[in-house]
């Protein structure tokens, strides 16, 4: 228990909290996006279902995030998976929802909470395992304390998106906005891209419009579709 008294241990337990605070909005934010269309008894239980499947991916990716990130082209299909999700997250709830199994929205929910989480995640783990300089007690407390942070931050969203629809533009164009600057740190693309402050900022900037743009487009195409769509009598 010696590691008790020692400053450097909470010092690296502080930067590992304060580093779960700065990045668990990311993750809230998806988990509120994916959630806001399923009914009030199923967002508690597709929230902690896909923090749980995060969780479980971030301890696995704690052992490999090292060489994940030196493979190339890896980040570029991650970027990419992110820019569809933030847009797929943009869309309103079908009309015919109410004829898909209840099941369907809540599993595929939490589908899109795992899989955005695993793409963002990397640089999170890699962050937090930085600070807990290889103490393996540090790094199980920054996922332990990331839980509770996730799970109130995504239920605090949800309720903003509930109050505000429109902030779900926002939280898309976050999307994007991560999806840009993971693009361009791509190990294979890092050659071809000039050394300018400007690179990162501008990729991200590009990310997050391309998502609030083609939102908006797909969600323009639905409503004409289904103006045109004829009224059935009965």
């Amino acid at each position: 228990m010696e590691w008790l008294m020692q400053p450097e241990f909470w010092m690296a337990l502080a930067q590992i909290i304060a580093i779960d605070i700065l990045l668990g909005g990311d993750n809230a934010v998806v988990i509120a996006l994916a959630c806001r269309h399923l009914p009030e008894p199923q967002r508690r239980r597709a929230i902690f279902g896909g923090v749980a499947g995060a969780i479980v991916l971030r301890i696995l990716l704690l052992f490999f995030a090292l060489q994940l990130l030196a493979l190339p082209f890896l980040k570029l299909a991650g970027a990419l998976m992110l820019l569809w999700i933030g847009i797929k997250l943009l869309q309103p709830e079908p009309e015919e929802a109410h004829k898909v199994a209840a099941g369907a929205g809540f599993f595929s929910a939490i589908k899109t909470i795992v899989i955005a989480d695993a793409v963002m995640s990397l640089d999170n783990v890699l962050a937090v395992a930085g600070a807990a300089g290889g103490n393996l007690l540090l790094v199980s407390l920054g996922v332990l304390i990331s839980i509770p942070i996730i799970v109130w931050g995504s239920q605090f969203v949800l309720r903003l998106l509930d109050r505000y629809p429109q902030v779900v533009l926002l939280g898309g164009g976050l999307l994007g906005w991560i999806a840009g600057g993971m693009l361009v740190t791509d190990v294979a693309l890092a050659s071809w891209l000039p050394e300018s402050a400007w690179v990162h900022p501008l990729a991200s900037a590009t990310g997050a419009t391309l998502v609030i743009a083609g939102g908006l487009l797909l969600n323009r195409r639905q409503r004409l579709a289904g103006a045109s769509r004829p009224e059935v009598h009965s």
